[in-house]
């Protein structure tokens, strides 16, 4: 399976389960699928360039910025995705980052 849909396949799992339990985040499927998707898209190709731009103060506070960067993907999912809506990027990204590590971790396999 080609990794950009196994990982647009987790952030669709992991935001749906966000959906569930933290009132804000708001959205319907296809708003969840779509946010996925451009997520994902966001991820592989601004996320890189944010962590270089902020690396000084990533290595100050030891890797805990990145959850900013984090953030502001979403911020930017949710100004994208129509169908879709974020209140607090922050906790949002926050709780995306746990569901998404506990998928990875505990669910999908790596091998293939």
């Amino acid at each position: 399976m080609h990794p950009m849909i196994k990982r647009s396949g987790v952030s669709f799992f992991a935001i749906l389960a966000v959906m569930q339990f933290y009132s804000g985040m708001q959205g319907s499927f296809v708003g969840a699928l779509l946010a996925a998707f451009v997520l994902s898209l966001i991820n592989v190709s601004l996320k890189p360039v944010l962590l270089v731009l902020t690396l000084p103060i990533n290595i100050l506070t030891l890797g805990i910025f990145t959850l900013f960067v984090n953030a502001i993907c979403l911020w930017l999912t949710d100004v994208i995705v129509p169908r879709f809506a974020v209140n607090s990027a922050f906790w949002g990204a926050f709780w995306i980052s746990i569901i998404t590590l506990f998928i990875n971790t505990f669910i999908v396999d790596r091998r293939s």
